[in-house]
């Protein structure tokens, strides 16, 4: 079966996901697991974790994804902004162990002109202090990035140093975001562009070590280097591109989540229930 969802709010508390996701239509669900636009937050209480887990166990909602928060940069040079992404790396393992999420995704971040090769370094560092530090049955699913200036992780080549650098190689995978992808230059939108794109992606990483997909259209064009993210089938990939990637055999087993707006045009119930459509048309 299709595993397809949307990234739910914790407001009033972590267990009310569960509820939002399961009333938008959610097979799967991610989440931010605390306040992402800022370093502080509140140690996770046991009634927390264990109404999170009682309700995820009554929904049959699987699997659920953590997001690492908006502020940590593990390529920053910046030696404040490093020691607290790192920590918060650290936390955030810990935090998907004791609510039982399998999966956390984190951006490589952006090397802030000090040089990708440095940036990767860093980053490498990082998830290896990271990973020393949280034993938890966590893997850390490396996110493209849409190919803004300074960012670490935007091709499929720069993705596998880094993970080639992690020590521990069960604990590390990869999440592919669709949005990121084009406008780093990947195409998606014909049949040749998706096998293309796809035969790089399986040489540099292996096809097999994608986890998760973020379904999401874009508003910029292939390569642009714009990480704004539309609702699918309204934006430059448009509903025959992503049919493709829905459709690709390598692909249909995974979870799929939506970052997509909310708005008039459309929401979340409207994105997953256009996912659906696509993934069978023509079928």
């Amino acid at each position: 079966m299709m595993k397809v969802g949307v990234h739910v709010s914790i407001a009033g508390s972590i267990a009310n996901a569960v509820g939002r996701a399961g009333n938008a239509g959610c097979d799967t669900f991610q989440i931010f697991s605390r306040n992402p636009r800022g370093w502080g937050y509140k140690p996770l209480t046991q009634g927390e974790t264990s109404a999170f887990n009682d309700a995820l166990a009554a929904s049959r909602i699987f699997p659920v994804v953590d997001h690492m928060p908006y502020l940590p940069n593990l390529a920053s040079p910046r030696e404040d902004v490093y020691e607290k992404s790192v920590a918060s790396l650290i936390s955030e393992i810990s935090r998907c162990g004791a609510l039982g999420i399998p999966f956390l995704v984190t951006h490589l971040g952006h090397h802030l002109g000090d040089g990708a090769a440095r940036g990767r370094e860093r980053v490498i560092a990082g998830i290896n202090r990271a990973f020393d530090a949280a034993d938890d049955n966590v893997i850390l699913l490396l996110e493209n990035t849409a190919g803004e200036k300074n960012s670490v992780g935007s091709v499929a080549e720069e993705i596998r140093e880094v993970a080639e650098g992690v020590r521990d190689a069960s604990r590390v995978a990869f999440c592919l975001d669709t949005c990121h992808a084009f406008a780093a230059g990947y195409e998606f939108r014909t049949e040749e562009g998706i096998e293309e794109t796809f035969s790089k992606f399986d040489r540099e990483i292996g096809l097999d070590r994608i986890m998760l997909i973020h379904l999401n259209d874009a508003k910029g064009a292939c390569g642009s280097g714009l990480d704004r993210h539309e609702h699918i089938g309204m934006g430059a990939i448009g509903e025959e591109g992503l049919s493709l990637v829905l459709q690709h055999p390598l692909l249909r087993s995974l979870p799929f989540i939506c970052e997509t707006p909310v708005d008039s045009r459309r929401d979340d119930a409207g994105n997953i229930s256009k996912v659906r459509e696509l993934a069978f048309r023509g079928r």
